[in-house]
């Protein structure tokens, strides 16, 4: 089995790891590119997200590289990604291309369907070391996270933000050429001590900005358009609220009772949003109440457009920032969207919450 998947921030390096130790030869999708978007684009229904166009082109790329299969995880709620795979199936079908899909469904809709594909994933692969399988691949997660959590903290304090851009970019090509586990953990290490012998100013004070919203335009660069680089040449440190690492806590490692990170935010969120709106609207304004109550200087939400839940989530937002006296500054993003402009944004931003730590401005 050739076997590919969409590139969904550092969650491929792991993905990669877990499949290859499964037997199946895996052909990781190329990095999200202009080139990715436009020809997901043009095979897409004009009104679906840029999530959903992303993932089309990623999958088409994918298939001239070899791959004969897609991996894709379901959903369920309100929220169109849970139509996205017999959507998918369709397009890829009507194109021409001969590429079966396993769908990973979440365990709400049904124990056998989802027992099944996991066997069709693993084979003939022994339980001992499937586990063992997936305990590595969930530290690398967690390392991978970690490492951009790093970087994100040191490019804020660099009086050479440049050489950090220089190493991750390098940590990301030598990721995608090697194998294993041992391998992507001695390079994630290594990058990390690249990263903690950088010249910074310590007595600078930077900003800290919580990064809420929906979950794939928080962990791709690409389609938030490199928010996290940009907020840190700024002088801003970054927090997602939204990691792989997160999200596996509260769905997979917590299941059913969830994580105690994300149920906070549920209880935040409950006085404004009682109910699940899909997606992850709820835990966006849960996170925004979060990030204010320890105490950062503000949070920054950024959807696709026509996402529901997070437009449900935008507009309780104008509430929670005046009853919290918290700025946050939505981001909605497409295929149209002009760099020049979003950077103009995000520099107005930061310079409104500069005026705020000095106490010349508030909200309301």
């Amino acid at each position: 089995m050739k076997i590919s998947f969409p590139h969904f921030g550092n969650a491929y390096i792991a993905g990669k790891v877990l499949l290859e130790e499964c037997g199946h030869t895996v052909i990781t999708p190329p990095v999200c590119s202009r080139s990715t978007l436009e020809l997901g684009t043009s095979k897409s229904p004009e009104s679906m997200c840029m999530p959903f166009k992303i993932f089309i082109g990623n999958y088409i790329e994918s298939i001239q590289r070899g791959a004969d299969t897609i991996l894709l995880t379901g959903s369920c709620g309100p929220c169109r990604y849970g139509f996205y795979s017999y959507m998918q199936k369709d397009i890829i079908k009507k194109l021409g291309y001969d590429v079966d899909f396993i769908v990973l469904e979440s365990f709400k809709e049904g124990i056998p369907q989802f027992s099944k594909n996991i066997k069709r994933l693993i084979g003939s692969v022994s339980p001992n070391k499937l586990l063992r399988s997936s305990r590595l691949a969930l530290k690398l997660i967690k390392s991978s996270d970690d490492l951009t959590c790093l970087s994100n903290e040191v490019r804020a304090y660099a009086i050479d933000k440049d050489k950090v851009n220089f190493i991750m970019d390098s940590f990301y090509k030598d990721a995608d050429d090697i194998h294993g586990f041992n391998q992507l953990q001695n390079l994630i290490n290594d990058t990390e001590r690249q990263l903690r012998t950088l010249k910074i100013n310590r007595n600078f004070k930077p900003l800290r900005v919580g990064l809420i919203g929906d979950i794939y335009t928080i962990i791709e660069p690409f389609i938030n358009l490199e928010v996290e680089r940009k907020l840190g040449y700024l002088g801003v440190i970054v927090e997602k609220s939204l990691t792989p690492t997160k999200w596996l806590e509260h769905h997979i490692l917590s299941y059913p009772f969830g994580s105690k990170f994300e149920n906070e935010k549920y209880s935040l969120a409950r006085p404004y949003i009682k109910d699940m709106i899909g997606g992850h609207g709820r835990e966006t304004v849960g996170s925004a109440i979060y990030y204010r109550n320890k105490g950062f200087d503000g949070a920054i939400q950024i959807l696709p457009l026509n996402c529901m839940p997070e437009i449900v989530a935008k507009s309780v937002l104008k509430r929670v920032v005046k009853d919290i006296d918290f700025p946050v500054m939505t981001l909605v993003v497409d295929e149209m969207t002009g760099e020049a402009g979003f950077n103009t944004r995000l520099e107005a931003y930061v310079d409104l919450l500069y005026k705020r730590r000095r106490g010349e401005m508030i909200i309301g």
